[in-house]
């Protein structure tokens, strides 16, 4: 069985990593902050300090990192993939960041021999460590076809999507889709509540309408039960990513344009340490008058 290294171990990234370990994988893992991996050291990883030694220590090397500068860093930067001299010249990277980031650290590995394929995640952590995400993944079609027991042991849904930084383009947009989809259902929402509706009996005209889908249901189940999970939400951040292609695209994003705004009135009116259903709700509650 292949000995796998996975970059980045906080709650996406733990639960994707625990998969391949019950999938029989041996996992080698590194993280800036070791006691994240310390779950995974629990199940049987084995840590390396830096992720040129987890490079020298495995058949290919998997990431899910928080940011561009992450990514180049574990790619470029001290100690990184780059300096590795013995093992795999293989990185799959997760991470929600930009198509134009990892297409640039892919060229600059691939003068050191390195194959990058760019990757994307779809679910949150409940999702991940369910093994249920869904899968993008662009760039090298051999390296996709030669590594599905890989991805299957992560997701239920797998697809590749064309050129390198394809599966960052994915991911940005999925994110768009469903930042428009939350604020308009609550705005909805909020509205059919003035007149008399309440969120319960929409949540069932939904269900049995041609708009039900996995997406509704789940943005209806939480703001019937205003069970909010407070947690960081990436969407803005990816949203924006998104936002700052289409501008260099000359594309115009109106809707999506106005959901970046909204999230940005939710950060200022401290109503973004929440899922995407709950800053929505309490931006909404704030707009409205409902929440001081």
């Amino acid at each position: 069985m292949k000995t796998i290294g996975f970059i980045g171990t906080g709650g996406m990234g733990s639960g994707m990593a625990a998969n391949l370990i019950k999938a029989g994988y041996r996992l080698v893992v590194n993280d800036l902050r070791r006691e994240q991996a310390k779950g995974l050291e629990g199940q049987g990883a084995a840590f390396k300090d830096t992720p040129k030694a987890v490079a020298e220590s495995c058949e290919i090397v998997l990431s899910m990192l928080p940011n561009n500068d992450a990514v180049r860093a574990v790619g470029l930067g001290e100690g990184g993939l780059a300096e590795a001299t013995t093992g795999t010249k293989a990185w799959i990277d997760f991470s929600s960041i930009d198509k134009a980031t990892i297409v640039g650290v892919s060229d600059a590995l691939k003068r050191k021999g390195w194959t990058v394929v760019d990757a994307s995640a779809g679910g949150v952590e409940e999702v991940a460590a369910a093994g249920e995400l869904a899968l993008w993944l662009s760039g090298s079609k051999a390296l996709f076809d030669e590594h599905q027991p890989i991805f299957k042991a992560m997701g239920k849904s797998i697809l590749h999507v064309g050129e390198l930084g394809n599966a960052k383009l994915v991911k940005n947009a999925m994110a768009m889709v469903a930042a428009v989809q939350h604020l308009s259902l609550v705005e909805i929402c909020c509205w059919l509540r003035k007149g008399g509706l309440d969120e319960a009996t929409f949540q069932t005209i939904i269900r049995n309408s041609q708009q039900d889908s996995v997406a509704t249901r789940r943005i209806m189940e939480i703001l019937v039960s205003r069970k909010f999970k407070p947690r960081k939400s990436w969407m803005p951040k990816d949203v924006g990513f998104g936002l700052d292609m289409a501008r260099d695209m000359e594309v115009p994003m109106p809707f999506v344009g106005l959901a970046q705004q909204m999230f940005a009135i939710a950060q200022a009116t401290g109503q973004d340490g929440y899922e995407a259903t709950g800053i929505a709700a309490n931006l909404y509650d704030v707009i409205n008058g409902n929440k001081s």
